[in-house]
């Protein structure tokens, strides 16, 4: 006696706000990569999607065209391997839910680092601004991630990006820092690289497209890794890791 098949998940449809954020995401991808962008890519619970969307990405869309750079992010240390070897103007993608832990460490030091960010999952949607393209399936179905809708999500940006990039005008530079108008400064997040060697001696932090020396006495004491709000030379605050 044999027993029904079990059900396959349904995919959930890509409506018209996901092809927009679809498709605003795959433009900004195909600039930085006319920028000399290198996408990195990792997906903590999942590994096979982050290797599957680096095999993805360095596969031209259009036969004869260029591959497109990505490596994925594999160590247990993620964060740690992502400082070293990320380059301001890069891309992050991540492949997780929005209570993936180090996916969350990821992306709250990705502006230090200069890193262009975009999230594909499903279920709860994270925060307003967890990163610069969230481009989410909305079910709660915990098969989502293995049901194909992820692998869809991921395989038309991949299409999207090539077929922009074809058609861009090379090469687009990265993103100038906005400017205050009384200091020629913003608030930028920045991460502490090597903290003061003596007291009232500036710590070097990683802030965006550079590093360079901040003051860190209205923040304390503050130790490598930690994040904090540059702005004029001066840490104003520190900034909780998710």
């Amino acid at each position: 006696m044999t027993g029904a098949a079990p059900a396959i998940p349904s995919m959930p449809a890509v409506d018209d706000s996901l092809c927009e954020d679809l498709s605003t995401a795959a433009l900004h991808l195909a600039r930085r990569f006319h920028g000399g962008a290198t996408l990195w890519v990792a997906a903590p619970a999942y590994p096979s999607h982050a290797h599957h969307v680096a095999v993805e990405f360095v596969h031209p869309v259009v036969v004869g065209t260029r591959a497109l750079p990505a490596f994925v992010l594999a160590e247990a240390d993620r964060a740690a391997q992502a400082r070293v070897l990320t380059q301001a103007g890069d891309i992050l993608l991540i492949v997780a839910r929005a209570d993936d832990r180090i996916a969350l460490e990821l992306l709250a030091r990705a502006p230090a680092w200069g890193l262009t960010t975009v999230w594909i999952g499903s279920g709860a949607r994270p925060v307003p601004g967890a990163a610069d393209h969230v481009l989410w399936l909305d079910t709660d179905d915990p098969a989502a991630p293995l049901a194909g809708g992820y692998v869809r999500l991921y395989h038309l940006l991949w299409e999207l990006t090539h077929v922009c990039f074809e058609l861009l005008e090379p090469p687009a530079p990265v993103d100038a820092l906005a400017a205050c108008i009384t200091c020629s400064d913003e608030g930028r997040l920045g991460e502490v690289l090597v903290p003061p060697t003596v007291p009232g001696s500036s710590a070097l932090v990683r802030a965006g497209l550079g590093t360079e020396d901040v003051d860190v006495t209205l923040v304390g004491e503050v130790a490598v890794g930690d994040l904090v709000l540059v702005h004029a030379g001066f840490a104003l605050t520190r900034v909780d890791v998710p």
